[in-house]
């Protein structure tokens, strides 16, 4: 998964549940309780579809792997 930008005027591309999911290696329902409770990666609705912009899940992953233990813990 790479972070640059498209053909489309610089968009960031965008991941689908089962994409973010295949990426982390967790099940989709995972995803779908991170929503729930705030821990994800920020997501948001286009129609019906639940969609990630590649550089939130990036952000996402930094401030996981800068989290000490306790600070994982308390979320």
């Amino acid at each position: 998964m790479g972070t640059s930008t498209t053909q489309w005027g610089g968009l960031d591309p965008l991941l689908g549940v089962q994409d973010l999911a295949e990426y982390l290696g967790v099940p989709v329902r995972t995803i779908y309780d991170w929503r729930q409770t705030g821990h994800g990666p920020r997501g948001f609705r286009v129609g019906r579809h639940l969609k990630f912009a590649v550089s939130d899940v990036v952000a996402w992953l930094d401030a996981q792997r800068a989290a000490t233990p306790r600070d994982r813990l308390a979320r």
